[in-house]
């Protein structure tokens, strides 16, 4: 999935208030951010979805029918937290009746896809910088 792409819903046929890990909602909110962009893709193989991050919301396809959304959680509410470590509430929207079922494991896949993609992006970064000295700011470079 690169470049445009439409997604397609009705009315949801369920929805409810639940709460998502503070660090589930933070490595997404930092894919969005080191991404650039309006939205993020992520991949959860292990259910084969894809998960779009956009500002608002997050939103889940099957990617055997990857133009209608399945599950959404929106309406997130950081603010309602003391601290950034405490769940952020949100809303759960089904769209389709199998989504009943994906539901109960999103946010566990979820998670998990997430920490994969901040793994690699560690990775690389340690591999961009590896045996690289840096001087402190202020200071010139020391002769040995």
């Amino acid at each position: 999935m690169n470049g445009f792409e439409t997604f397609f819903r009705d009315e949801p046929i369920e929805a409810r208030e639940l709460t998502l890990p503070a660090r589930t909602y933070n490595l997404a909110h930092v894919a969005l951010q080191r991404s650039g962009r309006d939205c993020v893709f992520v991949p959860i193989r292990s259910m084969q979805f894809m998960a779009v991050i956009d500002a608002e919301e997050i939103i889940f396809v099957d990617i055997e029918a990857k133009h209608l959304v399945e599950v959404a959680w929106s309406h997130f509410r950081p603010q309602a937290r003391a601290a950034l470590d405490q769940p952020v509430p949100y809303r759960l929207e089904i769209y389709l009746d199998k989504g009943r079922e994906s539901a109960r494991r999103l946010q566990g896949e979820f998670a998990k896809a997430l920490e994969e993609m901040e793994k690699r992006h560690l990775s690389r970064q340690q591999s961009e910088h590896a045996g690289e000295v840096l001087p402190l700011p202020g200071r010139p470079p020391s002769r040995s």
